[in-house]
């Protein structure tokens, strides 16, 4: 006897189904960089209807880097991901990129479970993966989660990857587990510690500005006054201290390049901007020579403003 089931959200077609079973419903995708978006997705499905067998399946590396493109996760960690989420009843591997009707009745499969965007098959026509399942009212839809994707997770690690590289390295990594030549790391360390001092230059503008504030009134000068005098000599300090760092960090940098350029003869190419050249032993002695003054361990120029 068939007899309807109670529905979480709309079907597109009949929801008659056994009601002696669970609804065996099936969601499919990439799954990589596992988020809460994906869980969310996943969530919906289940609770499609009040009783609920939830299959998921994964599409494997070979093609899912064919029709879509380099994943961060092997299909394992996907695999293993999913069986993680406490929505999910069942990993299917090795999904097909393409679901038929062999598939559907191999799974035993009454609905499938995505969201409404039409997505394209293999053949390249641009046909929607699930619209046969849509004609046939076997189509449950379920909503994306606005703001979270792996492809804006993968923007935020390429909008800030020099800080993520720093951050590796700092956690024992070397530059070449990276993928990064030792020119590169060089280069980040010295405009980190760049950065690091300007922060110093701020601080201790407001260090002396606080200070110059407490003299005013122990000294019962008017405001005004001493704003005037403080402002004129500590605009005059930070742009001598400022412009001398600015010109001790071009000339390393400048060294360095000097260097490189006359290497470029020996390595035979000549370097594009942005682009590193071989680096030999003698580059790595050049740059400790310089580097050391920007390693992150030295405290010299702290000791100016303590």
């Amino acid at each position: 006897m068939m007899e309807n089931h109670q529905s979480g959200g709309n079907s597109g077609g009949s929801d008659r189904v056994d009601a002696d079973r669970p609804v065996r419903v099936y969601a499919d995708g990439i799954y990589d960089l596992f988020h809460f978006g994906h869980a969310r997705a996943l969530e919906q499905a289940k609770k499609s209807f009040t009783n609920t067998y939830l299959l998921v399946g994964c599409c494997n590396d070979q093609i899912t880097h064919k029709y879509k493109g380099k994943t961060v996760m092997t299909e394992d960690e996907r695999y293993e991901s999913l069986r993680h989420c406490k929505w999910v009843d069942e990993v299917i591997p090795d999904a097909p990129w393409v679901i038929n009707q062999e598939f559907l009745d191999k799974h035993e499969i009454d609905f499938v479970a995505h969201d409404a965007l039409p997505y394209a098959d293999a053949s390249g026509a641009g046909n929607d993966v699930y619209e046969f399942v849509k004609a046939m009212g076997r189509f449950k839809e379920t909503k994306r989660t606005e703001g979270i994707s792996t492809s804006d997770i993968l923007m935020r690690i390429v909008k800030d990857y020099n800080q993520y590289v720093l951050r590796n390295l700092d956690r024992g990594y070397s530059r070449k587990d990276l993928g990064v030549s030792y020119v590169k790391e060089k280069r980040l360390r010295v405009n980190r510690r760049l950065m690091k001092l300007q922060e110093k230059v701020k601080e201790q503008q407001e260090r002396v500005g606080e200070k110059i504030q407490s003299v005013a009134k122990t000294a019962s000068m008017t405001r005004n006054e001493w704003v005037e005098n403080a402002d004129r000599l500590v605009a005059g300090f930070l742009e001598m201290f400022e412009e001398g760092c600015h010109k001790m960090g071009t000339a390393i940098r400048d060294r360095i390049q000097e260097h490189l350029r006359g290497q470029q003869p020996r390595d035979g190419y000549l370097m594009q901007d942005g682009e590193d050249g071989p680096i030999t032993d003698d580059d790595e002695d050049y740059f400790e020579e310089y580097g050391e003054y920007f390693d992150d361990d030295n405290e010299d120029y702290e000791e100016y403003y303590d």
